[in-house]
């Protein structure tokens, strides 16, 4: 049977709405910004993605030692060693949160630091592009970076840079949680005037330790298309509870 006729048995308004998935994988840089892409490929990846990649975001490893009839011990990350220790970024505060299987919340939002009299794509330029890895030149305890971690379930998160001035590039990754500990398990670093959005797509319900480089301050909390974190109630709800106002 010729291809373009394998859906013939189907009525034309069917055939009209018909899609089909492209299983094609694409290239790396492409699939960061699409499909998403696991902390492996990422890590693996990072010279193929230099023109998609966004500057401060860091993504790194995490060690899980299984214990054999007990469960397992974990790793969140080494302040003489690994990625936080490289780049001079020490967490003021600790705290966890909890998403339910299937939520989602962001985009969040935290202001980047610009210097009084300094025009902030000349800033993040200096930061990011002259000096890259300079990181004794980053503000770290004027504005919130945050590093993430995952112990449960498995984590869609999706960055994109608002920084102004520098390529609004967007990256999707896939993070797994301890308990399905594997190459893609992980930590991800996130840097101010960067958004970022999570979605727990594991069976389970998500569970994740995130340090930030400064105390939590509310007005520092900021929200872009959070629409998805405020659960609407059903129609007839709403008409019910506005009848006779």
């Amino acid at each position: 049977m010729a291809i373009q006729n394998s859906w013939m048995g189907l009525r034309p308004q069917a055939r009209l709405r018909l899609e089909t998935r492209n299983y094609a994988s694409g290239s790396l840089a492409k699939r960061v910004s699409d499909d998403g892409i696991g902390v492996m490929d990422a890590i693996s990846g990072r010279s193929e993605l230099a023109d998609s990649w966004i500057p401060g975001v860091e993504v790194f490893p995490r060690k899980i030692y299984p214990q054999k009839g007990r469960g397992h011990f974990a790793e969140l990350a080494r302040m003489d060693d690994g990625v936080l220790s490289r780049i001079g970024l020490v967490p003021r505060q600790w705290a966890s949160a909890m998403m339910h299987r299937d939520s989602a919340k962001g985009f969040h939002i935290h202001p980047p630091y610009l210097p009084d009299g300094t025009a902030a794509a000349e800033w993040f330029h200096g930061l990011y592009v002259e000096h890259p890895y300079d990181y004794s030149r980053r503000p770290y305890g004027l504005e919130q970076w945050d590093v993430m971690f995952f112990l449960t379930g498995i984590c869609e998160m999706i960055l994109v840079d608002e920084r102004d001035g520098m390529p609004r590039r967007v990256m999707r990754l896939i993070i797994c949680g301890d308990m399905r500990s594997g190459p893609d398990t992980g930590g991800v670093v996130i840097p101010p005037g960067v958004g970022h959005a999570i979605r727990s797509i594991g069976a389970e319900d998500l569970i994740m330790v995130y340090g930030t480089s400064t105390s939590f301050n509310p007005q520092w909390e900021g929200r872009i298309a959070s629409r998805v974190e405020r659960a609407l109630l059903p129609e007839d709800w709403i008409d019910h509870l506005e009848w006779g106002i």
